[in-house]
């Protein structure tokens, strides 16, 4: 056991976070694993907490990650991060005339590192599109702004029409983002709240769950874009808290009881996202969420597929309704020279998710929780 701050850590959660320190290595150009490779927890968001964790995990993560060079005979699990990075580590050459990197804006800064060294022998493409940077949260960065070449855009979208292609354009505006989209004019894509969706897309795997509940509710047969693992896991951590059982979930891991983590979601800023989760729990049940997450059908079998918006990215539905758990920013209080209220500033990456959100339909958008 290891207490840092108020929080006591079990030797579970110190293994996992070593092994989860030895990921975030593996993503990263760094040529050795250092502090800031050890991942925040929830509960140790101070920095002097965190560098606490840090001063103690590393040389464990060193230890782990000098057994992954041994593959054959070494104990920690060796997963495609491992291998990789071990590949990266050695320079490599890709002897090719052409090179192209798809989905650059979500690029490894480990797989940019590799692919950029090839620039002295092979032509380098990158494809992808910077308003869609949406996985920042786990380590990718957007390399194509720096990218040293020459950009051409394209610009005009065969999946939906103008009026969806003016709704994108208002996400981009909020992004930042200088692309500008036009709709075909063969696709009547309509936007207004819709009787019924082939998807719904929500912000977070909890606002997914409760969508799935609802759906549910309704009679109609649920589909979950990647299935149902996450929150069968999800729910099965919030069954242990409740029971008095300490869980090994990442993103509860800290939590000795229910109750511990009522009070964190209702009274700490860092878990406003959490709070969603404890009102699915205390109003349904946990067995209620095991028994919604059992009945869930493969998506050629469902009437309605929900997804989060960072799964939707590259798919598309002829229906598509975006989902009430998007949370709009905080009222900063301020108003204008005539009193009026000032609407909050919207996040750059809340702006991106959402238009990657919106585009996602064919051909009718009910905007929901993003009205």
């Amino acid at each position: 056991m290891l207490q840092i701050g108020e929080r006591l850590l079990t030797p579970k959660t110190l293994s996992y976070t070593v092994l989860r320190t030895v990921t975030r290595f593996c993503h990263f150009a760094d040529p050795a694993l250092t502090h800031h490779h050890v991942p925040p927890l929830r509960g140790l968001e101070d920095p002097a907490l965190h560098a606490e964790l840090a001063h103690y995990l590393t040389p464990f993560a060193h230890k782990a990650w000098t057994d992954l060079q041994r593959p054959d005979n070494g104990i920690v699990r060796f997963d495609h991060d491992h291998y990789l990075k071990i590949w990266a580590l050695t320079r490599p050459r890709l002897d090719a005339d052409f090179l192209l990197l798809d989905e650059a804006q979500d690029t490894n800064p480990v797989v940019e590192q590799v692919f950029t060294a090839q620039r002295d022998h092979a032509q380098l493409v990158m494809v992808g599109d910077s308003a869609q940077a949406i996985y920042h949260w786990r380590g990718a960065q957007e390399v194509m702004t720096g990218f040293d070449g020459t950009a051409l855009a394209l610009s005009r979208s065969f999946r939906f029409g103008p009026h969806l292609a003016r709704e994108a354009i208002r996400w981009l505006s909020l992004a930042d983002s200088p692309l500008r989209l036009t709709g075909s004019d063969t696709v009547p894509t309509t936007i207004g709240t819709g009787n019924g969706a082939d998807a719904v897309l929500c912000r977070t795997n909890v606002g997914a769950l409760g969508e799935v509940l609802q759906q549910l509710t309704l009679g109609y047969r649920v589909a979950l874009a990647g299935g149902g693992e996450s929150l069968r896991t999800l729910a099965l951590a919030a069954r242990d808290l409740k029971e008095g059982r300490r869980t090994h979930h990442p993103e509860l891991v800290l939590f000795t009881c229910w109750g511990e983590l009522q009070d964190y979601a209702a009274h700490d800023p860092a878990g406003r996202d959490l709070q969603p989760l404890v009102d699915l729990v205390d109003a349904h049940g946990t067995d209620a969420i095991l028994t919604a997450v059992h009945q869930l059908v493969p998506e050629d079998q469902a009437e309605v597929t929900v997804s989060t918006a960072h799964k939707a990215k590259g798919r598309e539905w002829p229906a598509v309704r975006i989902a009430e758990d998007v949370q709009p920013p905080r009222d900063t209080g301020d108003t204008d020279e005539h009193g009026r209220p000032v609407p909050p500033p919207i996040d750059a990456a809340d702006a991106r998710l959402a238009y990657v959100a919106v585009t996602r339909a064919r051909r009718h958008l009910d905007l929901g929780g993003l009205t």
